[in-house]
């Protein structure tokens, strides 16, 4: 018997429905707000872009997709973001708000005030993550490049192919693991990526880049190359960043190209990030501060994402961060949010990405908390922030200051606003209270044997994280 025609589409169409969607999970390390070559702001257009690194690559996925304007790193450090985008669980949650466990003897440290909590840099291995979720539906799995959640391959976290639980010096732990390190990874990630077209098996891929700085995290033809369109005279220390920010963007064009080759970006969502804000001049534009500090330039950070249905060039200026990640992705590949595990602290972002909405799902708080008690590369020392509509609420440990910024007309915090709006202080405070409380803490304590002339816990590469520096008004 002849199937008639329209049968015939109708199940071609049902099949067509049914195949799920890939994923690229490009994830920068210290990539700062201005450090890609297109806006990340469409109302801070020259503030949000680099004028002197070129990354043609990473721009098409904002061009073919949406850039958000406000996305924020869950902390200012590698660890504990790292942590939030792979669970969708905050740092506080997971007690990983370092990147080493901690100083827990103020004696060490005497000209500490307070003492900074001790916590964890390894990821639990009972909590779910975006491969064991994933894994579950059918998909495949792989990460390459840093890790450093801890000694754990990442192959106990539900990825089925990895290159080891690496910290910044890669496989080889040295200094400067790139050029070879990106190419690499995007060799493995490009081969990876044809097994599993050719297996006809969905995937999700995550290409965790290592830091790109020096000039000899570069090949010596894209210095070349770089040095020929800045000029030899060009400031060193940025054309050695841009050099090595070149080198990887090369690198991802060349899986991007790879997913064109074998017909599947056109069901392949790529999702590009960052782990904190840069530390070097000039990369995080408008903001002020950057790596290690809770400053705008410590914790906001590019987010591009393309794929299907997802309208090109478009700008969102919703508040999300890496928690969000997580859910979004599930949502994508298929999964209902029930059966995400509990303690999930994102909400996806499809609805958004898609243009069915202009406002995210509620979430069970409608403020945002970075909580990073810790003597990092801020001279404020042990901190806290928490967003809740416009405001932006530092806390300081140390001196138990309040600093509060609205970030609607002044996003490089420069006006602190405490002394004139006492009220949204003490709502801020309260609010910044009951999530810590709720979270359960990790709250720095009074040093017993604090003394101001002693030895304070200032990272050893200096005490600013670069960018623009701001010093509270009082």
């Amino acid at each position: 018997m002849r199937t008639p025609l329209f049968l015939i589409l109708y199940l071609c169409s049902l099949g067509a429905a049914e195949v799920p969607p890939n994923f690229v999970v490009i994830l920068g390390e210290a990539q700062g707000w201005a450090s890609l070559s297109i806006p990340l702001d469409d109302r801070n257009v020259a503030g949000s872009r680099s004028d002197y690194i070129q990354t043609p690559n990473l721009d098409s996925i904002g061009k073919s997709g949406v850039s958000f304007s406000d996305f924020y790193a869950a902390a200012p450090r590698c660890t504990p973001s790292r942590a939030a985008l792979y669970t969708g669980r905050s740092p506080t949650q997971l007690r990983m708000t370092f990147v080493s466990e901690g100083k827990k003897d103020g004696v060490l440290n005497s000209g500490d005030k307070v003492i900074a909590p001790a916590c964890t840099t390894e990821l639990p291995a009972a909590i779910e993550t975006m491969a064991t979720l994933l894994r579950k539906r059918g998909y495949a799995t792989a990460h390459f490049g840093k890790w450093h959640l801890g000694r754990v391959n990442p192959t106990e976290h539900g990825f089925d192919e990895s290159d080891g639980a690496n910290s910044n010096g890669g496989p080889d732990e040295v200094e400067n693991p790139n050029p070879k390190q990106c190419l690499l990874t995007a060799q493995k990630g490009c081969d990876f990526i044809a097994r599993q077209v050719k297996a006809k098996k969905p995937f999700y891929l995550e290409i965790d880049q290592y830091p790109g700085r020096q000039g000899e995290s570069a090949t010596p033809e894209t210095i070349a190359a770089v040095k020929k369109r800045l000029g030899e005279n060009f400031n060193s220390q940025n054309l050695n960043r841009a050099a090595g920010c070149e080198e990887i963007d090369k690198s991802i064009g060349q899986v991007l190209a790879q997913l064109k080759a074998l017909g599947v970006s056109s069901n392949t969502y790529i999702i590009y990030t960052a782990d904190h804000g840069a530390q070097g001049a000039n990369s995080n534009g408008i903001l002020t501060n950057g790596k290690g500090t809770i400053w705008e330039g410590g914790v906001r950070v590019p987010l591009l994402i393309s794929g299907p249905e997802i309208k090109a060039g478009t700008f969102s200026h919703l508040r999300a961060s890496h928690v969000d990640l997580l859910p979004t992705v599930a949502e994508l590949a298929g999964l209902a949010s029930a059966s995400l595990p509990k303690g999930i602290e994102g909400v996806s972002l499809v609805s958004v990405l898609k243009g069915k909405s202009t406002e995210l799902l509620p979430r069970a708080r409608d403020d945002f908390v970075i909580h990073y008690p810790h003597y990092d590369k801020d001279e404020l020392g042990p901190t806290s922030a928490i967003y809740y509509k416009n405001y932006k609420l530092i806390r300081v440990y140390e001196t138990s200051q309040s600093l509060l910024f609205d970030l609607n007309t002044d996003i490089g915090e420069k006006k602190n606003l405490a002394a004139t709006l006492p009220a949204v202080v003490a709502e801020l405070e309260q609010r910044l209270t009951e999530y810590l409380k709720q979270q359960g803490g990790l709250l720095p304590q009074p040093n017993p044997h604090y003394d101001p002339a002693g030895v304070r816990s200032v990272d050893s590469r200096g005490g600013n994280g670069g960018g623009k520096k701001s010093k509270p008004k009082k």
